[in-house]
């Protein structure tokens, strides 16, 4: 199936927000009113959640409109909105991630001690790993956070990243045969931080 094409030309939704960007409230108004199903479409296919549309696509045109000011024209402002977009569905995972969820029993505290994981590394252990992974590559850091910590699917981290599969597969393994190398070869590492890295 053809994607349909833009209702506004990148020149001029462009156009519109170089004018916005000087001030011209009326120009802010069609700005988004030309690009609004753009990133509404754009953030459900990232998030994969109708639901949060909605709120992703307001939160989206709320980091662009306050920095619209900043915006000179280098890109398109179509691409420019995109990639606020990609970072506002980014946060919102990351949030998900790590938002508590409600426990539908009565022992709530004794049901959240029993489900934390056994055996992981320590605080201590934990910190080196992150410093390690902060030295890798940026693009085999993004695909390795995106898949190993944030739990997102190779094809979530492509689709993320602009990228084919196999290529996030690629960086995570390099990623993965890095962080193992330094662990054997600078320290000599517990078993239980080599296990995460190489599992």
């Amino acid at each position: 199936m053809t994607p349909a094409l833009p209702a506004v030309a990148d020149d001029t939704v462009t156009a519109i927000a170089l004018a916005a960007a000087r001030g011209d409230g009326d120009a802010s108004e069609r700005f988004v009113r030309a690009l609004q199903w753009d990133v509404r479409r754009f953030v459900t296919y990232l998030a994969k959640d109708a639901q949060a549309a909605d709120d992703l696509t307001q939160d989206t045109f709320l980091r662009a409109l306050s920095s619209l000011h900043r915006f000179e024209g280098r890109s398109s402002a179509r691409t420019w909105l995109l990639s606020i977009a990609r970072r506002v569905v980014a946060d919102s995972l990351r949030q998900a991630a790590v938002r508590p969820r409600i426990a539908d029993t009565a022992d709530w505290q004794g049901a959240a001690e029993r489900s934390q994981p056994q055996g992981l590394p320590g605080f201590d252990d934990g910190v080196a790993l992150m410093e390690l992974v902060d030295g890798l590559p940026p693009d085999r850091r993004e695909a390795f956070v995106l898949t190993q910590l944030l739990g997102l699917s190779y094809a979530e981290a492509a689709a993320f990243g602009g990228c084919p599969v196999g290529t996030v597969r690629s960086r995570v393994s390099r990623a993965r045969c890095s962080l193992a190398s330094c662990l054997t070869d600078v320290t000599p590492a517990p078993e239980d931080v080599t296990e995460l890295v190489t599992a």
